[in-house]
């Protein structure tokens, strides 16, 4: 059987954020409303080399497939991605293999593309200031997922590494500046680092700021601390962040709503509420956007 692969450049010609965000939103309403069939992921501990190796898989109404993820946190010092995945689909009328693909681009996209979804159903559509915690590739990757939604005007950036703030900074047209500069009177707090400790301190999150939390490092490690965990939490599964969560875990944090469920208007938010999301990432998302590449691709 000859199974066709899809290298990056492939992905990177025909998949867009603007495409992208329409596709995670429903995923995460036929998520929450049972449409889909998907175990919560395993996440083995490659301990001796710091890093993770996970199986994700989902049956959906748009694809049927799996991922297989890695997740070194320490590669930047070696040129490599930290996050390195591959994508197969499956025909779910025939159980025949269809495509395998390179699933970092999807990771990344999709995952900015979620927080998109949750920023545009929550946030005032005036709100003009956005704070990043973190400059890697998740960092810049929100950025344009958000810039499709929202029209910000102040883009804070904040990094442990100076140098790398600076240069996200001067390519998107921000501005560096210390963490709690970036936090205070933002309204939109992004967390997009791989800490297993807090970065921030939630008493200078200003009264009704919208946080997303995407950085992950271990179930029981998280960039975020008990006061930001007390507000109103939305999660992109609940089965999901029981588990693998460590904002969720160490906090005994109170679950309010999916995502999915917010989005479809079953649980309504109060939009002067301060509201954090903590992501995770799911099967479903990587599996819709693999087909959405298909689609594309064949259209284009």
């Amino acid at each position: 059987m000859n199974v066709p692969y899809l290298n990056e450049a492939a992905v990177a010609a025909v998949l867009r954020m603007e495409d992208l965000i329409p596709r995670m939103r429903q995923a995460m309403i036929d998520y929450s409303a049972g449409h889909v069939e998907q175990p919560v992921r395993r996440i083995l501990d490659v301990g001796a080399y710091g890093g993770y190796f996970g199986g994700m898989t989902a049956v959906g109404p748009e694809a049927m497939g799996a991922k297989l993820v890695s997740i070194y946190p320490d590669n930047a010092a070696k040129g490599l991605e930290a996050h390195m995945a591959l994508i197969v689909l499956f025909d779910p009328e025939t159980g025949q293999p269809l495509v395998t693909m390179d699933g970092g681009l999807i990771t990344k996209m999709r995952t900015a593309a979620v927080t998109a979804a949750f920023i545009d159903a929550v946030a005032s559509p005036d709100v003009k200031s956005l704070a990043i915690l973190g400059a890697g590739a998740q960092a810049e990757s929100h950025f344009e997922a958000l810039s499709c939604i929202r029209q910000f005007d102040d883009i804070r950036i904040w990094n442990r590494t100076p140098a790398h703030a600076e240069s996200l900074a001067s390519k998107i047209g921000a501005r560096v500046t210390s963490c709690e500069e970036a936090v205070r009177e933002s309204a939109v707090v992004v967390a997009t680092t791989a800490s297993a400790e807090p970065v921030f301190d939630g008493g200078w999150l200003r009264p009704g700021a919208k946080v997303a939390s995407v950085g992950w490092a271990g179930a029981d490690g998280g960039e975020l601390d008990g006061t930001t965990m007390s507000n109103m939490v939305v999660v992109d599964s609940r089965d999901g962040a029981l588990v693998e969560s460590g904002n969720v875990r160490r906090h005994d944090a109170e679950i309010y709503a999916e995502l999915g469920e917010v989005l479809a208007g079953s649980k309504s938010v109060n939009p002067q509420a301060t509201i954090v999301f903590e992501s995770i990432g799911m099967a479903c998302q990587d599996l819709a956007a693999a087909a959405l590449v298909i689609e594309k691709r064949r259209t284009s």
